[in-house]
This record gives structure tokens, C-alpha cells and sequence, in this order.
């Protein structure tokens, strides 16, 4: 996963549990970076139309960032799935966000044809977890 999705889906994620829009302090504690680092990335995506940022007020996601957010989301859920279902895995969370940072989105791909995904992925997605609402508790 590029730095790109790694905040689309924390912005994604955030938005879903506390409302849009999202502040540069609860991405940085969602993805345990610094405010700073936050403030640096916002402005490139912006640029790249996927989010819309207000200064003091936070971030938006544009149509294009949600739909980006969402492809990043269902490669995530692969790999969670993947995870889970076909390694049988404990920590199904910690090792699907270590997997998600190495597997290109065409690798995930291919790992889908071996896992029970639903058919709602990635609306099967739980903000309040950051999982899918089908995989049981650690």
C-alpha cells in the first residue's frame, strides 16, 4: 500500500466513524505519524483532486477519493480475509496491516480467488474496528 491509500482509507475510516470533515490530528494518531507529516502529505492530495482540505476545519474526500478510498479498502480486506480465512492467523489485524504496506493491488487480486470474500466488500468494512465486520475478535 502506498502512503497515498494509507491515508485514504485512515481518512475514509475516520469520516465513517466520527464524521466528515476529518482533522490532521486524528490522522496522524490513526496512522502514528506526526501532525507535521499529515500536513505535508494533505496538500498532494489535494493536488491529485481526492480530497478537499480546509485549513482549521480538516479534510474532505472528493467523489475521486472516495472511490480511491474504496479500492484500497477492498485490497485490504483481501488481505485480511487472506489472513484470517487461509493462514488461520491470530492476530488477523496486526499481520493484514503489515501484509497491506508489501502487497500490490494485483497480488491482492490473485490472493482473492482463495478467499471466502462477500459480496458487500468493502461496505463490510467496520470504521469502529478497522476491519470487516465479519471476521471475528482477536
Amino acid at each position: 500500500m502506498t502512503a497515498v491509500t494509507r491515508y485514504l482509507r485512515a481518512i475514509y475510516a475516520i469520516s465513517q466513524r466520527e464524521g466528515a470533515p476529518v482533522s490532521t490530528g486524528a490522522i496522524a494518531e490513526a496512522l502514528e505519524v506526526t501532525p507535521a507529516s499529515v500536513s505535508e502529505m494533505l496538500p498532494k492530495l489535494a493536488d491529485a483532486g481526492l480530497i478537499d482540505h480546509e485549513k482549521y476545519t480538516g479534510v474532505t474526500l472528493t467523489d475521486p477519493g472516495i472511490a480511491a478510498a474504496g479500492d484500497a479498502l477492498e485490497t485490504y480486506c483481501i488481505i485480511e480475509r487472506f489472513v484470517g480465512d487461509v493462514l488461520n492467523l491470530d492476530d488477523i489485524v496486526d499481520e493484514a496491516q503489515q501484509l497491506d504496506g508489501v502487497i500490490h493491488r494485483g497480488v491482492a487480486e490473485r490472493l482473492d480467488m482463495l478467499v471466502d470474500r462477500r459480496p458487500e466488500c468493502p461496505e463490510c468494512f467496520d470504521p469502529a474496528r478497522d476491519r470487516c465486520q465479519y471476521l471475528a475478535d482477536d
